[in-house]
């Protein structure tokens, strides 16, 4: 199942989730994008977009106010939805309103092969090449990985740092893929201090030594956390 956190208290952005894209909330623009690849429930804090959640079709439940991060809330709604422990779930966060269906699909596919494998992986997510412009802003989550493709460390900083100003930065696209287990392992771990500074909730699984197994995918999307972030994707996905 694919779940979509959709909180409405943003701090840089107020009300994101509902913002208008092309006609339709942000949300839902969302979850159009990839209910063809599984099941789609919205899981949020507030009553107005759980309305408009089932107006358009989909499944919508209420969640906490308090959780942290979209994937404690997410956590919250698989346990509402009654999920099956070795069912995949996928977090796609609501601001990702131009993503990609084939990257997520490449995640759905790398948790499936970490299971079948007893690979011992908490969680899985992507990254792209990016350039410099995209590595200086802080607004622009980066990754590096190990050599066998596991994350060791994602910031808003640009990392690695490089004193030569190479072009090889990778950035970090916010979907995670989990098993119901390993959900609700990532969650009963307590928060993290790199977690609360940095604000990136994977940071969690890095401080705790779990695995992230990391997919490059090839992506024009990237989230929507200013205005300015809208203006510039409308600009190029209108």
């Amino acid at each position: 199942m694919i779940i979509i956190p959709a909180r409405v208290a943003s701090s840089r952005f107020p009300n994101k989730v509902l913002a208008d894209i092309n006609g339709l909330p942000m949300v839902i623009a969302t979850a159009k994008r990839v209910e063809n690849i599984d099941e789609v429930a919205i899981a949020t804090d507030s009553q107005e977009v759980l309305d408009i959640s089932t107006a358009h079709g989909f499944k919508a439940v209420m969640t906490s106010e308090r959780h942290k991060s979209g994937t404690d809330r997410i956590n919250e709604a698989a346990h509402i939805l009654g999920i099956n422990d070795d069912e995949i779930v996928l977090n796609v966060q609501a601001d990702e309103p131009f993503i990609e269906p084939e990257v997520v699909q490449s995640v759905h596919d790398r948790v499936a092969k970490a299971k079948n494998a007893q690979e011992g992986v908490m969680m899985v997510s992507c990254y792209k090449e990016i350039d410099t412009a995209f590595a200086n802003d802080p607004n622009h989550v980066k990754v590096i990985m190990d050599h066998s493709g596991y994350a060791i460390y994602f910031s808003r900083s640009k990392i690695p740092y490089d004193r030569e100003e190479h072009n090889g930065y990778f950035g970090h696209l916010g979907i995670y893929g989990f098993t119901k287990n390993s959900l609700e392992s990532f969650c009963a771990l307590d928060n993290a201090p790199l977690e609360d500074i940095e604000k990136l909730e994977q940071l969690r699984a890095i401080y705790y030594r779990e695995k992230i197994a990391m997919v490059k995918v090839k992506s024009k999307s990237f989230g929507i956390d200013t205005k300015e972030d809208l203006e510039k994707a409308l600009k190029i996905f209108r």
